[in-house]
């Protein structure tokens, strides 16, 4: 009787563990997964070339709203054009700064480019459940890498801050607060874009214009021709009609 007893309570303590093990891997599995600021480019971010690419911002606190986001440009790889995208509800500061080596653009050097681009919200945020995209156009991206790494800062209401900074690595696991990384790809035949399609246009108009002068001064030279022919039919005209007249009167 009492290995009985026994027997029965080992059943129920192994059927109680088995229960908290059981328990424990349902609210593992429950547990929501953390998102993370990521970028996503509109299209195609083509080396070399313009993209529009949105940032994702997702609040990640129940009791807070995300009031301040910090994007700070990559530093080995400026980008000489950087230009927001207005949001309603947010202001948007673009902090400059100068670079060891300037940059070229449409044949003109630069030496300063956008290092950080700051929204504020002017009123309750990104609250609990809600993300927000924040476009920017970049332009001309590096033809010699495969990525970009944004650096980002997500600043909530309570005052708490989370810096997505780390730099994912490749073959390893992704760390707690990664970095937005921006995958480009291969350059196409007009990778460069804007400044190609700017360029092509100041050639077409060269072009047009030279056309024109060409023109204008084929015209010209016509009229010139035909008024010395004019010129020249005239006097053969007056010519024969004083040799038809001393005909006559010989006559």
């Amino acid at each position: 009787m009492q290995a009985s007893r026994v027997a029965s309570r080992r059943t129920v303590s192994r059927l109680a563990a088995a229960a908290a093990v059981a328990g424990t891997a349902v609210l593992t599995l429950s547990a929501p997964a953390f998102a993370h600021v990521t970028v996503q480019p509109e299209g195609t971010a083509a080396k070399g070339g313009y993209a529009v690419v949105d940032f994702k911002v997702p609040n990640e606190r129940d009791d807070a709203s995300t009031t301040k986001v910090e994007v700070n440009l990559p530093g080995d790889h400026p980008i000489a054009s950087v230009m927001p995208q207005p949001i309603p509800g947010w202001k948007i500061q673009v902090t400059k700064s100068k670079l060891d080596k300037p940059l070229t653009m449409h044949g003109e050097k630069i030496d300063e480019a956008v290092s950080k681009v700051t929204w504020t919200a002017d009123g309750k945020g990104i609250e609990a459940g809600y993300f927000q995209k924040f476009p920017l156009s970049v332009g001309a991206l590096p033809e010699d890498a495969d990525q970009l790494v944004f650096k980002a800062v997500q600043t909530y209401s309570n005052k708490e801050v989370v810096r997505w900074i780390e730099v994912p690595k490749e073959g390893e696991d992704e760390p707690e607060n990664p970095a937005p990384v921006l995958e480009l790809s291969a350059a196409t035949g007009d990778h460069h874009g804007t400044a190609a399609a700017e360029d092509t246009a100041a050639e077409t108009g060269k072009t047009a214009a030279a056309a024109d002068s060409g023109s204008d001064g084929g015209s010209d030279t016509t009229a010139r021709v035909l008024g010395v022919v004019g010129i020249v039919v005239g006097i053969a005209g007056v010519a024969y009609g004083v040799l038809a007249g001393r005909r006559r009167t010989a006559a």
